[in-house]
């Protein structure tokens, strides 16, 4: 299937287009996405304004007419878009694992008519969660007969009312992941009295956006809609997911630097006393924590956006750890962020309280944080103890933020990583790397070596947690502690491998911003409170205050964002 590809759009065009959010008279702001939140509506003019400049688009493959160049790049776009209204990504683009599981085993009939609706910005929903199992899919009953009859209930199906299409994970056999077939069912030609929809219970974050149940009751299903082999379907959906959850970190980007934004000018204009609440002791140290946090999930989102294009082989973990990090970084933040905001932070109107209710649902929009651990905590021993010597040329393909990226070939992507972690296993020469650049910044070195001692002790914690009578938790505490970790080795390679570059809006090779991340990371993986190092966070808050004043995105690459900000 050959189609012509769309023009991709930039951040800054999306930005210029969508206008100034601050603005309360702009239809695609901040104050319209606090009004369509109380009432519980669709944020159908924004999304209407998305399709029509192309960001629909930016997910799809060139093949299928689309405009999708990297993840590193849509990252970026979806971001700028989210800190809007998050509503935006459900909105436009529930489509993607739908479209990313036909891409991997789809028919070129079946890519060629998903392609056609995706196109138009119509919506391919994809039904794989069922109320009564949650996150246990090999227990779910939804079965597709030898005869060809589909019979029982999917939930919370994104965009699942409005849907022109829908691909399907059925029960064809008893047992096991290879029980599963996979069925696109174009809404078009499905007889109504054998398929109801119905809305889901409603969302405490995301409102407005359609969630449905889907009703079949004996619905015949041709043979033609199969997708694939019989059996295949649950291994290609949990593949598609890995590239689902870097484009979900792009949501929860976009709702911490709105709250992070919201904060600081807030905190710029509140005066406590002689000074400002920036300068007051305790909210400029929370400040620093938030910030040190987005940092630090920022340049864990970008790395995984990258790495997926050179070793997706990996991505059954790292994939998972960068989804953990940056929801839950993005959570602290708010969390933190509404401290400083006091009051303001719980009026029921008011953008704080939209910001912490999105992000609490793109947390678990694509697995709970209990199962995201879970779902690579028994690959880790073999992970941690068979790691292989990293190749110099594939890590800075990852991290050097100007180095061209090979096709994105989701074929390549593993249920299992197999005994390959590269951001670890390259470690050694980025430490070495940055403690021979340290002249002024001893506690940066110091991080540094923390870092690598931790790393280092993953292997004795992994053989105490599959010791005969372990906690039981065990596994699943080492997957959290091997997220933070591993978070904090990406920063340093992308600092490493960007030395000659400005990142963060600061001098090239400034280690401020990474001291801040790594202080943050360590601490988050040692389980205690980020603040006992505020010292090493307090450059964190100097570098997005010095982009929140220039008006400038969050992110290693600032996007000028179009916004007109009164001087605080």
């Amino acid at each position: 299937m050959t189609t012509v590809a769309a023009r991709p759009l930039t951040p800054e065009a999306l930005e210029l287009l969508l206008g100034d959010p601050s603005d309360p008279a702009n239809p695609y702001g901040f104050a319209a996405a606090v009004d369509r939140d109380e009432h519980d509506a669709f944020p159908d003019a924004l999304c209407d304004a998305l399709r029509s400049a192309g960001f629909h688009l930016n997910y799809l493959p060139r093949q299928w007419g689309g405009g999708f160049e990297s993840f590193d790049r849509s990252l970026t776009l979806v971001r700028a878009a989210a800190r809007r209204d998050v509503n935006v990504m459900p909105g436009t683009m529930f489509s993607i694992i739908a479209a990313t599981c036909l891409q991997l085993h789809g028919s070129p009939e079946q890519q060629r008519r998903a392609a056609e609706i995706l196109r138009r910005g119509g919506a391919v929903a994809f039904a794989m969660t069922e109320a009564d199992h949650g996150s246990d899919l090999l227990a779910n009953e939804v079965r597709l007969t030898p005869d060809g009859l589909l019979y029982g209930e999917k939930w919370m199906v994104g965009l699942g009312l409005r849907c022109d299409a829908v691909y399907v994970v059925a029960r064809t056999g008893e047992r096991g992941p290879g029980a599963f077939t996979a069925v696109l069912l174009d809404l078009a030609d499905t007889p109504g009295t054998q398929l109801s929809r119905d809305p889901a219970p409603r969302t405490g974050g995301m409102r407005g956006i359609d969630f449905a149940y889907l009703r079949f009751t004996g619905l015949p299903v041709p043979e033609e809609a199969l997708v694939g082999r019989r059996g295949e379907a649950l291994e290609m959906a949990v593949k598609a997911q890995q590239a689902v959850r870097l484009m979900s970190m792009a949501g929860s980007l976009g709702c911490a630097d709105t709250a992070l934004r919201l904060s600081l000018d807030f905190a710029a204009s509140r005066r406590v006393g002689r000074t400002t609440l920036t300068r007051a002791p305790h909210s400029r140290r929370e400040l620093a924590v938030a910030s040190a946090a987005l940092l630090a999930a920022d340049a864990v989102a970008l790395a995984a956006a990258r790495g997926v294009h050179v070793v997706p082989e990996a991505f059954s973990v790292w994939g998972l750890t960068a989804k953990h990090v940056v929801a839950d970084a993005s959570d602290d933040l708010i969390r933190r962020c509404g401290g400083v905001l006091a009051t303001r932070s719980v009026l029921r109107d008011g953008l704080f309280q939209k910001l912490q209710r999105d992000s609490a649902v793109v947390r678990v929009i694509d697995a709970s944080a209990l199962a995201n651990l879970r779902s690579y905590a028994g690959q880790l021993p073999t992970v941690i103890e068979e790691r292989v010597p990293a190749a110099p040329a594939a890590l800075r393909s990852v991290f050097a933020l100007d180095a061209e990226l090979p096709p994105y070939e989701p074929a390549r992507l593993d249920l299992f990583t197999r005994g390959l972690d590269p951001v670890l296993a390259g470690l050694p020469p980025a430490v070495a790397s940055l403690t021979e650049a340290l002249t002024d910044d001893a506690e940066a070195g110091e991080l540094a070596d923390l870092l690598t001692e931790a790393v280092d002790g993953l292997g004795a914690q992994a053989a105490e947690a599959r010791r005969p009578g372990a906690d039981p938790n065990a596994l699943v505490d080492l997957a959290e502690r091997y997220a933070w970790l591993h978070a904090a080795a990406a920063c340093v390679h992308l600092w490493s491998a960007n030395r000659d570059t400005s990142l963060y809006g600061t001098e090239p090779g400034s280690t401020g911003w990474l001291g801040a991340a790594l202080a943050y990371l360590l601490a988050r993986a040692d389980g205690t409170d980020p603040r006992r190092r505020a010292s090493a966070l307090l450059p964190a808050l100097d570098v997005v205050t010095a982009l929140r004043d220039d008006d400038r995105l969050f992110t290693a690459l600032p996007v000028q964002l179009a916004v007109t900000r009164e001087e605080s």
